[in-house]
């Protein structure tokens, strides 16, 4: 490839328009691959969070003991913040005066809830921009590609006879958005898609730590044991 048709030059010679488009697609690619990275460490630190508290709830012991640890802990996150959330409002319904024990259950099952809601919250922070960059991103750099060909054809029209190296630089410049494009588009579609396996996945656990955890709860009330 000759210095005139580098990468780099084509770029700078691009017209104003596909200049501005490329660095669209740049600064989407950025924010895409910043989004995948920060993403891909908030779940493998819930996963593992999920997994301590796990072993550490089905190991036995007190659960009002494992609520002071919990609490120490100050940044519960996953199962850890359903089980505290679920914790105080069970004691806090309990303690009322004159409360029935459905009313206890009910307090207990919309705590869970909306921790669960809020968690999921969490987690799917940011999916909505890496689905915005992987659906929008391949039109954004079509829109460039129309553009730079239709220049290449103008400047055709203009000449009475057209050459290869006249023309080549217009398709260059309109391919080059293209496969920035692509670029952007490819991760942030293939990151959402495994993105939102896995979160489904912890969404389950949620719900069924939740079921599990208010019948627990639910039969050590209905049987008078202290918890």
């Amino acid at each position: 490839m000759s210095e005139n048709m580098s990468i780099a030059s084509l770029v700078g010679q691009a017209s104003l328009l596909v200049q501005i488009v490329m660095l669209i697609l740049l600064a989407a690619s950025v924010v895409s691959w910043a989004l995948i990275l920060a993403k891909r460490s908030q779940i493998a630190r819930s996963t593992k969070a999920s997994d301590r508290f796990e072993d550490r709830f089905w190991s036995g012991g007190k659960l009002s003991e494992l609520h002071e640890k919990v609490t120490r802990d100050k940044d519960a996150t996953g199962l850890a913040a359903l089980f505290q959330h679920g914790y105080e409002a069970f004691m806090r319904a309990r303690d009322t005066p004159d409360a029935e024990p459905e009313d206890v259950v009910n307090a207990t099952h919309r705590a869970l809830r909306v921790s669960h809601a809020r968690e999921n919250e969490r987690l799917e922070s940011g999916l909505a921009m890496l689905a915005t960059i992987g659906s929008v991103s391949p039109y954004v750099g079509l829109f460039g590609t129309v553009w730079g060909i239709m220049n290449a054809f103008i400047a055709i029209g203009q000449v009475q006879q057209a050459t290869v190296a006249m023309v080549a630089p217009g398709i260059a410049e309109a391919l080059i958005a293209t496969a920035m494009g692509l670029f952007a588009a490819i991760p942030a579609v293939v990151a959402y898609n495994l993105f939102t396996s896995r979160i489904g996945q912890l969404d389950a656990r949620y719900r069924t730590f939740a079921d599990e955890f208010a019948g627990i709860l639910e039969r050590g009330l209905r049987h008078g044991a202290e918890r």
